[in-house]
């Protein structure tokens, strides 16, 4: 438990404010009856220091917490996938910490508005866009986006100024289709050559992964993906139209 507490604490930033830290001292508080832990992390607070890794990290947490609670019920099989999903983006080790805060955040109500407020008011618009990436990689880790799942992340979305192209290239990444590509692209499917070569500069800075440089290598490492799903929907229509 320690540990867990040190992972809590150490560099987390604005999320101890708003609804966000009232949730997360809430699920820590029930694991732990010690003040000396709870002092350990809650003196951090001090001024409003940019987004940190742990900062985005619980905020995935508690999101995740909501799609996976959409459809009413949560399943050990998706605990199972979240699990395997934080393993393969944090490690073994931090993956415990995090299941262990997901499990306690699963069993509190709150308000999906206000906590997705929080997070726009204090978290750039690049990192947003990550969330809405790993939230979009959660609902599909057991092969089937529900439409339960979808209409959470569609309200997340929409909270956190997502604006309605974003969203459609995010979820076009996880598409397999042809005018998937073109939606990852944020173009028309019949745009010219050079609209379309226009478009995948834009989107290839815009989903550059140094955007996400301060969370650390974890994050970068989902962001190259991200990033990479670009390059392939180009190199896809590039491939179907001829061009070099």
């Amino acid at each position: 438990m320690k540990n867990y507490v040190k992972w809590i604490g150490g560099g987390v930033g604005w999320i101890f404010g708003g609804p966000i830290g009232a949730l997360l001292g809430f699920a820590v508080g029930s694991m732990i009856d010690n003040t000396t832990g709870l002092q350990e992390y809650s003196d951090v607070r001090g001024g409003r220091p940019r987004t940190t890794t742990q900062d985005f990290v619980v905020s995935l947490l508690v999101l995740s917490a909501a799609v996976m609670k959409a459809d009413g019920k949560v399943l050990k099989s998706e605990l199972n996938f979240v699990k395997d999903f934080f393993v393969r983006q944090f490690g073994a080790e931090a993956a415990k910490d995090q299941m262990l805060t997901l499990r306690e955040l699963l069993k509190q109500p709150f308000d999906l508005r206000s906590v997705c407020n929080q997070i726009r008011l204090n978290m750039p618009h690049p990192m947003r866009l990550q969330l809405m990436h790993y939230l979009f990689g959660i609902a599909r880790a057991d092969g089937v986006i529900s439409q339960s799942e979808l209409q959470i992340i569609e309200e997340v979305a929409r909270h956190l100024g997502i604006s309605h192209k974003d969203f459609a290239s995010i979820r076009a990444m996880f598409g397999t289709d042809e005018n998937s590509a073109y939606d990852v692209l944020e173009v028309e499917k019949g745009a010219s050559d050079a609209e379309v070569k226009k478009a995948y500069r834009k989107m290839a800075i815009k989903y550059h992964p140094d955007k996400v440089n301060d969370l650390g290598p974890e994050v970068q490492k989902a962001a190259r993906e991200k990033f990479e799903k670009v390059q392939e929907a180009y190199d896809l229509i590039k491939k179907q139209r001829g061009l070099k």
